[in-house]
């Protein structure tokens, strides 16, 4: 009897209009109206934003697209020479010109660019992988481990890696298109395992980790499988800001005559010829840095848009 009261009064203690239907604009106030999306198509939208970055990605895609097409559609090859054309400026036949053994810059230019950008991607790439699982294992694992192998890497970052380059160089032999990407991949992973690792030491108390942990995971597992995937995310930023330093290093190692030998071109080994004759045919050392130059400035430019499309803080 007395629930029975209590549930009366409860009822008459609201005033008659204490419930109204909701109006009909107003219905849908709770409504998500933005379409449903992924991660990396936010940050795609994102990116796109940047108006400098989007600007870098189609001139790079220019770039690669010349890199890939440009040989074939000049009509030459970059190793035949011509001595009735030789050092022969821009024209309708020869577009960038010709060099002093009567060879086709255009085509030399661009196929200069295909050993180029190969040692880049490759000389990064691979560095990165390496630190990338070094970075997981000594985080994950810490303790003695950590303590060694950032031991090991303060030490071998204290000397400049260009040293070491040269040094690899002059050991392995130059003139050999792998022999410099294994010398740039055996100095360039360092950089990558110390982000790695502070991006691993910031993840493996997450939930995640715990719960792969508590069900029985392995260690290996975990971090290829559950750490190393959530740091891919900011360490693509630095892949693209070592880009630019690869290239730098081979053309740095081409002009001071440890990189690609000729006959076979790269961007490097065409400025260490064109120096040699710069203030006669200043065209032949131009083009060829203008490609190095704006390559690299394309790269750092997409680096910077993709750090701001993948900072959180950043996000609209």
């Amino acid at each position: 009897m007395s629930e029975e009261l209590a549930k009366k009064e409860w009822e008459n203690s609201f005033a008659e209009d204490a419930f109204e239907p909701l109006p009909e604009d107003e219905k849908n106030g709770e409504k998500i109206v933005r379409k449903n999306t992924s991660y990396w198509k936010d940050v795609w939208r994102n990116f796109k934003k940047n108006k400098a970055a989007m600007v870098s990605l189609v001139l790079m895609a220019v770039m690669v697209l010349f890199v890939l097409i440009g040989p074939e559609i000049s009509g030459y090859n970059y190793y035949s020479n011509d001595y009735s054309a030789v050092n022969q400026g821009p024209s309708t036949e020869h577009w960038f010109g010709t060099d002093n053994l009567g060879r086709d810059l255009w085509t030399r230019v661009w196929a200069g660019g295909r050993v180029s950008l190969l040692i880049a991607i490759l000389a990064t790439l691979i560095p990165e992988a390496i630190g990338m699982i070094v970075g997981g294992i000594s985080g994950y694992i810490g303790g003695k481990v950590d303590m060694i192998i950032m031991r090991i890497i303060d030490v071998l970052m204290g000397i400049p890696s260009l040293i070491y380059m040269i040094l690899l160089m002059v050991v392995l032999g130059s003139g050999n298109i792998w022999t410099l990407i294994i010398a740039m991949s055996i100095t360039g992973w360092m950089g990558s395992a110390r982000s790695t690792r502070g991006l691993v030491l910031q993840l493996k108390s997450r939930e995640f980790v715990t719960a792969s942990e508590t069900l029985g995971a392995s260690p290996a597992w975990i971090i290829t499988r559950r750490l190393i995937p959530n740091t891919l995310g900011i360490r693509v930023v630095g892949i693209t800001m070592s880009l630019p330093s690869a290239i730098f290093y081979e053309a740095f190692l081409s002009y001071i005559g440890l990189g690609v030998t000729p006959p076979t071109p790269s961007w490097g080994q065409l400025i260490k010829a064109a120096g040699e004759v710069f203030r006669y045919y200043p065209y032949q050392f131009i083009i060829p840095c203008l490609c190095v130059a704006v390559t690299m400035l394309c790269f750092n430019l997409i680096g910077d848009g993709l750090r701001d499309a993948l900072d959180p803080k950043l996000r609209s």
